[in-house]
């Protein structure tokens, strides 16, 4: 168990030192040797998780995606609300997911399926809009592609930029207008009222997601001691 929670956070390790290498030098002039160095692992190490420099990177990618699903809401389409403001909340706070959706966008990064991320949310954003349809959710007219495609397209625009405009402090206020905007256009009306799309709920989101990661953190060190 112990030795578990150490490769855990060796590969965390890892990720976080080529988040930061990536993002001072570049996908294709970053190396291995800079990498590990910042990590302060072995090289042995890094291979045991990562067989290269391109797997490392694809690690990086992942980060944006949540490890954990979110706890399902009686109401599915609360829960592509949900996603949209504890991105945000990652957005504003985590190096490593700053540092993953920078990577997608790097256009000199050309070894690496940068696509990846990208249908990653696409495909999770159409299957909670394949439930909410089954549950009576959507209005009728709503093409369930066209729409994942469009919110998870609208979504890199806005937090783009709200990176280049204000280093993404009003990144949740972004989010709540891309949601109001966009729900009521793809929800029946009954469904509308039901949904919550507050700042307070953004806010709860977060401090919830916090909370977690510092006691699944403190869970991490307790093992390895």
């Amino acid at each position: 168990m112990a030795q578990q929670a150490r490769a855990i956070r060796t590969r965390q390790a890892i990720l976080e030192a080529a988040a930061g290498v990536f993002a001072e030098r570049g996908y294709e002039r970053a190396t291995i040797g800079e990498i590990l160095a910042r990590a302060g692992v072995t090289k042995g190490a890094l291979y045991f998780h990562f067989a290269s420099k391109e797997e490392v990177a694809l690690g990086v990618l992942a980060a944006q995606m949540l490890d954990e699903p979110l706890p399902e809401q009686p109401v599915k389409l609360q829960e592509l609300i949900d996603q949209g403001f504890l991105l945000a909340h990652r957005l504003q706070g985590d190096p490593l997911v700053q540092a993953s959706v920078a990577l997608a966008m790097d256009s000199g990064a050309v070894s690496i399926d940068r696509a990846a991320p990208f249908q990653a949310w696409v495909a999770q954003v159409a299957d909670i809009l394949t439930v909410a349809r089954a549950r009576g959710e959507l209005l009728h007219h709503v093409d369930l592609m066209d729409t994942a495609e469009l919110f998870s397209g609208a979504y890199a625009g806005i937090q783009t930029m709200s990176a280049i405009v204000c280093d993404r402090n009003d990144l949740t206020h972004r989010t709540r207008v891309l949601l109001r905007t966009l729900i009521p256009s793809i929800c029946t009306p009954a469904v509308l009222l039901e949904l919550d799309m507050s700042a307070e709920r953004a806010a709860s989101l977060a401090a919830e997601y916090t909370a977690h990661r510092l006691h699944r953190d403190a869970d991490l060190t307790d093992t390895e001691g």
